[in-house]
């Protein structure tokens, strides 16, 4: 039997909504190809607000990212960059942009990776210490949590939740923890030297989260802050660092790791249309 013109349209238009579905399983977002997520902390206790840039080795006269006015404290979101090498440095708050640097660094920012650049350490020491942020998902029901001692009033400091699980030993002034695996709960941490507890704070710990928990002086002791650096399909925060003129930002758009779900819908929603509309219309065709 000859296929009608009008049959092989129909079964083009089905061939190209079950590529479409499938394609659409399969979709990878342009930002995880080619780009890293970097944000910019200040957790030096006696060094006094500093702007901090960020600048293409490529083009070190060309800050892309610029956060003025960084107190002690501040961490901030993350901000989506091109993968490649990269000069950080920190200048006094308000200075010109042609000032010589206090401190400065590099980083070889990877594909896909997430780091947290911080001036860590006494003034007098300062120094910018690049960390690797995992966030990658943790266990089913579990959050991952990590420690960044910036006290600088305790030489080192126990970190533990109310059920004993110990979240750092002998945590060092300007250090930071291996990440551990937590249960999701409600808990308390609290934060000891030998058996004075000396902060505590309540802590929620959803499934699939992953946790930055900073330690900071405070003029009536110390401060726990725990930041919240991802969750189960986001990355909370996206173009969290306001470029050129500094600031923060409230925008947490959703990254996934595998597909990018605006895509995928959209062409998952035309492949089904396109599926049902070739299918209506041969099985109309077979009925006439």
């Amino acid at each position: 039997m000859s296929v009608t013109p009008a049959r092989r349209i129909l079964r083009a238009f089905f061939i190209v909504g079950l590529g479409l579905v499938f394609a659409a399983l399969f979709v990878v977002p342009a930002s995880a190809e080619s780009t890293t997520y970097l944000r910019l902390a200040h957790l030096s206790p006696d060094a006094p607000a500093v702007d901090v840039y960020v600048a293409s080795v490529a083009d070190p006269t060309n800050a892309s990212v610029v956060l003025r006015g960084v107190d002690y404290g501040t961490l901030s979101e993350y901000q989506v960059v091109p993968s490649g090498p990269y000069i950080v440095s920190m200048r006094p708050a308000g200075a010109e942009a042609s000032t010589p640097a206090v401190i400065a660094t590099t980083l070889d920012a990877e594909t896909g990776s997430a780091y947290t650049v911080a001036g860590v350490g006494s003034f007098a020491d300062l120094r910018l210490d690049v960390l690797t942020d995992d966030l990658t998902l943790p266990p089913g029901g579990q959050g991952r949590v990590r420690v960044i001692q910036a006290a600088a009033s305790e030489a080192q400091v126990d970190v533990s939740l109310d059920d004993g699980k110990n979240l750092g030993r002998d945590v060092g002034f300007a250090t930071t923890t291996d990440y551990s695996n937590v249960p999701a709960a409600e808990w308390v941490l609290r934060v000891t030297v030998g058996d004075d507890t000396l902060a505590e704070a309540p802590f929620t710990v959803d499934p699939g989260a992953v946790y930055s928990v900073l330690i900071l002086d405070t003029p009536t002791g110390l401060a726990v802050v725990t930041q919240v650096d991802a969750l189960a399909t986001a990355v909370v925060p996206e173009d969290g660092v306001e470029t050129g003129g500094g600031g923060r930002s409230t925008s947490s758009p959703t990254w996934t790791s595998a597909v990018s779900p605006p895509i995928a819908v959209g062409l998952g929603l035309t492949g089904l249309v396109l599926i049902g509309f070739g299918t209506t219309a041969m099985a109309g065709r077979r009925k006439s």
